[in-house]
């Protein structure tokens, strides 16, 4: 079974530039709606304008040990949008089932040491005042929590230094989460490649 590995964060904290620590030959990338890295590089994997059916192909028969969604929100938004004009409930329902079977195929279809990096944008729960993944509803809300999809989730901030960092655990406001001894501190620099590293050494892929 492969890993699915959240990293969530406001627009322009280091979610996206973290990958350039990565080799261009480690690592595939979706991009869902943007066209370019932020980071100057032209040997980099870069699939552009990627959807459900394209990262499925791939994921068929992975030719790497890592890949990027980035920004995975945009697979919601994107076909929220497609069926704007559609009423009723159904596609709200639809919206979460997609989202979760790519999260589902990855953890469990996936060859073992294939480790798929969820790029995702953040919000504040109107309700809690806590961060959390960005969905697109309420409803969606209700029927899935998406950071309970998975065992690792990274949160990309800013610290007080102003330094781009990845936090590993939650304060209580957000929702980070690390295993127990996977990471040396509350607070890593925002190196995808560290990042993977680490994984890969506690899990002894």
């Amino acid at each position: 079974m492969g890993l699915s590995v959240m990293i969530e964060g406001n627009s322009g904290v280091g979610k996206s530039s973290s990958i350039q620590t990565m080799l261009p030959e480690e690592v595939g990338i979706f991009e869902v709606e943007k066209q370019r890295l932020p980071f100057k590089s032209k040997d980099y994997k870069v699939v552009k304008n990627s959807t459900y059916n394209i990262i499925g192909q791939v994921f068929k028969d992975p030719k790497l040990k890592a890949y990027v969604i980035d920004d995975s929100q945009y697979l919601m938004v994107n076909e929220l949008f497609d069926r704007a004009k559609e009423t009723g409930y159904q596609k709200f329902t639809d919206l979460a089932l997609h989202f979760r079977n790519l999260i589902h195929y990855v953890n469990t279809q996936l060859p073992d040491d294939v480790i798929v990096y969820f790029m995702h944008h953040t919000e504040v729960d109107s309700n809690t005042g806590n961060i959390k993944a960005k969905t697109v509803g309420k409803m969606l809300d209700n029927m899935l929590t998406v950071e309970g999809c998975f065992d690792i989730v990274l949160y990309a901030t800013i610290n007080d230094n102003k330094e781009h960092v990845f936090v590993t655990q939650s304060d209580g406001y957000t929702t980070a989460k690390s295993p127990q001894g996977m990471f040396d501190s509350l607070e890593i620099p925002n190196d995808l490649k560290l990042v993977d590293t680490k994984i890969r050494e506690y899990y002894e892929l």
